[in-house]
């Protein structure tokens, strides 16, 4: 499932950056899966299961066309998601460059790109509409996650400044906000020692590390 908006969107920034662009439709494939493991999950309600699957389906779609064409295939989560585990086990890619990145440093680093172009090479809807992984109609990356403001404010106490949860006080954030953040770091660090080897930026990047 994609958003008709999502895709026009990713259309329109691969033709300001003079992008080819390829539509693979993942339809059959998802029907196929859910077709044999029917009799397996019959009775069971659909859930992070099926999003998953269908996450997994786009990884190899991708992957195949780095085989096929000897392209180099990078991951794209950033650190707030691989911090608190929003990203697919085995994440397909060679490279994670901007896996030492939090969510709102992207959009910092994106916003900062249309400025130098002195153009709007990312289109503005991808900065105004709500983040999604796209797994489900209407699905938001804050449906499990907290605010990105408030879950990058916590990791970076967390992370780069090494506090203790007990010690980080944060303006609008209860002790509560930060035991959940820190529950999802570690329920998740076996998906961080999967990872592909990133870009470092600062000092306490993740994983494996790529100096250019």
């Amino acid at each position: 499932w994609s958003s008709e908006g999502s895709i026009t969107d990713s259309e329109a920034l691969a033709a300001n950056l003079g992008m080819e662009t390829f539509t693979v439709p993942i339809s059959p494939m998802m029907e196929a899966f859910e077709k044999a493991l029917a009799p397996a999950f019959a009775g069971r309600e659909r859930d992070v299961t099926e999003e998953n699957i269908q996450s997994r389906i786009r990884g190899v779609i991708m992957m195949s066309f780095s085989n096929k064409f000897h392209w180099m295939l990078l991951a794209t989560g950033n650190k707030s998601e691989v911090a608190a585990g929003y990203c697919t086990m085995y994440t397909c890619g060679s490279l994670a460059p901007i896996a030492d990145l939090y969510k709102t440093e992207v959009y910092q680093l994106a916003q900062w790109f249309n400025e130098r172009e002195g153009m709007c090479a990312i289109p503005q809807n991808i900065f105004d509409k709500a983040p999604s992984a796209e797994l489900r109609p209407g699905q938001k990356d804050q449906d499990s996650l907290p605010e990105y403001d408030m879950l990058d404010s916590i990791l970076h106490a967390l992370i780069e400044e090494s506090k203790r949860a007990e010690d980080i006080e944060l303006p609008g954030v209860t002790p509560e906000d930060v035991n959940r953040v820190q529950s999802l770091m570690r329920r998740s660090a076996f998906k961080r020692l999967q990872l592909p080897p990133l870009l470092p930026v600062g000092n306490h990047a993740f994983g494996v590390h790529v100096h250019m």
